[in-house]
């Protein structure tokens, strides 16, 4: 089934879901969709949302991907890896916690403690490097609820493990720094994704013994569980997707399509209602959902609700939609309604909507691996990223993975501090700036591997020099940035030359952004060339150029 064209929900039908004896709390949640809002739970209805300006203008923003998962300090995915026989995070469970049918991952979410979290120090760290907005995760694929959640009474962060409203911590901490407040929403995804821990091993002394995922309320007398059901948090009383036992076929799946298990319509009204509750309590101005399109699209019109909820709200409060969504592969009409996420990827071209890539520096979930090989990327390689995404009219999301223990190690502090060092120095030519005629000139544009899909085409190109410019323009003047200090201290932009089809004015003046230099320049028939200093500022990988 086209997953574009399926679920093509009518009058009678959208009626029918709002009187269902499912929905529960839901019911008054959405009735603010109906009452007074021009938005409706249709992508044409959704269609007339335009991008806020703050959004526009902030360029840059800082997440903290952090949950249960990071507790092991494992890399991604912990807790669906720690379910599949032979792989690396298997193994490393088997020998750090034991057997995932007798520690499984809510007990992994039992012992997350996050004893040095400091959400105010964090957050003031990314602001002073250059963040303009701040996300915080409010639950992953592993199904807990990082909030104090009505839906997910038993299984979120107040009632287990930190015994912390987190979202509450990093809001409050946002709020305080004057940072708009941005969510991640990732739950959806939980029905097929925790589908592992329904196996058990095929080989060795417990092959044939089920792991923890298929347990029940009944199952936990006597243990620090007891009164809990696991079903509530794994969600795997169903039956398992077509293939399931092929780990790669989730991503497949990722769309609802291709033999995934549908999910119940109680299970879909839940996600919609704890999506709500997040939204009217903790007052996100922006919600990132890790879904194609929106979550649980096409197989319900939940996600579609929720968008429509949370324009409406804005829009009574603020005359105007202030509030975001983004989502992921999205077709023409949907980049309208929303705005497009490219998850570790950039366009190759000036997008006409604003959009985001969301990338780490180093995996998703803190890995103890990428610290001990200082596998981190740099500060010159996040500049560079953002230089790009803006000149394509993009912003940049980068997740610093915390800790189990909600800290950051040296390594990762070091980079941020770095990242601060150029935006103090530069960030005139990020912030409120919007795209110039082209994006950009240079050899790296010629080997960037082409967008497809959801994105990961980051760093597939050739390392930026000084003949790779890129370009951004606020108030009548052009910022080019020159991606590596010219060795011969000359930097030449074609596309500013006599000649050029691009060049419109005459150029009066040129300044070195980071320093406020004056410098010379001769404008020939092919090109302009720009003569640097001899000294170089800090930060010297990329270089912004104000030309008035």
């Amino acid at each position: 089934m086209d997953r574009r064209n399926a679920l093509k929900l009518g009058i009678t039908a959208l009626a029918g879901l709002y009187l269902s004896p499912l929905l529960g709390r839901t019911q008054i949640f959405s009735a603010s969709i109906l009452e007074g809002g021009i938005f409706e739970p249709t992508w044409d209805s959704l269609s007339k949302y335009q991008v806020p300006d703050w959004f526009r203008d902030a360029k840059f923003g800082m997440w903290a991907h952090w949950g249960p998962q990071c507790e092991p300090e494992a890399g991604d995915w912990y807790a669906r890896g720690m379910y599949q026989e032979d792989s690396w995070q298997y193994k490393y469970h088997v020998e750090k916690y034991g057997h995932p049918s007798k520690f499984g991952f809510k007990d992994v979410i039992n012992i997350w403690k996050a004893d040095n979290w400091n959400p105010e120090e964090l957050v003031n760290l990314y602001k002073d490097s250059g963040a303009r907005y701040f996300m915080a995760m409010a639950n992953h694929h592993d199904n807990l609820d990082l909030y104090d959640s009505t839906y997910q009474p038993n299984w979120n962060s107040t009632k287990i493990g930190p015994k912390k409203d987190i979202i509450a911590g990093w809001e409050k901490a946002a709020r305080k720094a004057g940072l708009p407040f941005a969510v991640s929403v990732h739950a959806a995804h939980a029905w097929s994704w925790f589908e592992t821990s329904q196996r058990s091993d095929k080989k060795g002394p417990l092959a044939g013994v089920s792991y923890d995922g298929k347990l029940t309320k009944a199952d936990g007398i006597g243990t620090w569980w007891e009164g809990l059901d696991p079903q509530e948090l794994y969600a795997q009383n169903h039956p398992l997707s077509e293939g399931s036992l092929d780990n790669s076929k989730i991503h497949s799946q990722w769309d609802w399509g291709n033999g995934v298990a549908k999910p119940s319509e109680a299970y879909m009204e839940n996600f919609h209602g704890r999506t709500i509750e997040l939204i009217d309590k903790y007052n996100p101005d922006l919600v990132y959902f890790d879904d194609t399109a929106l979550p649980l699209w096409p197989v319900s019109d939940a996600g579609l609700r929720i968008a429509a909820h949370l324009y409406n709200r804005s829009l009574k409060k603020n005359k105007k939609v202030q509030t975001v969504v983004t989502g992921k592969i999205l077709n023409e009409q949907q980049r309208k309604a929303m705005v497009w996420d490219i998850e570790k990827g950039q366009s190759n071209s000036i997008e006409p909507l604003p959009w985001q890539t969301d990338t780490c520096i180093g995996n998703w979930h803190y890995d103890r691996r990428v610290y001990t090989d200082k596998r981190y990327k740099s500060a010159k390689t996040v500049i560079h990223t953002l230089i790009d995404v803006v000149s394509k009219n993009g912003n940049l999301m980068l997740n610093i993975p915390v800790r189990g223990d909600g800290s950051i190690d040296e390594l990762e502090r070091q980079i941020v501090v770095e990242i601060g060092i150029w935006m103090k120095a530069n960030g005139k030519s990020i912030y409120g700036t919007r795209p110039w005629k082209i994006f950009g000139e240079g050899p790296q544009q010629q080997s960037a591997e082409e967008l497809k899909a959801q994105g990961f085409n980051e760093g597939k190109g050739k390392p930026y020099t000084s003949e790779d410019i890129r370009f951004a323009q606020k108030n009548k003047i052009l910022y080019a940035t020159v991606m590596s200090w010219p060795e011969n201290g000359i930097a030449a932009i074609k596309s500013l030359g006599k000649a050029s089809k691009y060049r419109s004015e005459k150029i009066a003046e040129i300044r070195l952004v980071s320093t406020g230099e004056k410098l010379k320049f001769k404008q020939h028939e092919e090109f302009l060339e720009v003569y640097f200093p001899n000294h170089r500022p800090a930060a010297s990988y990329a270089n912004v150029l104000e030309i008035i």
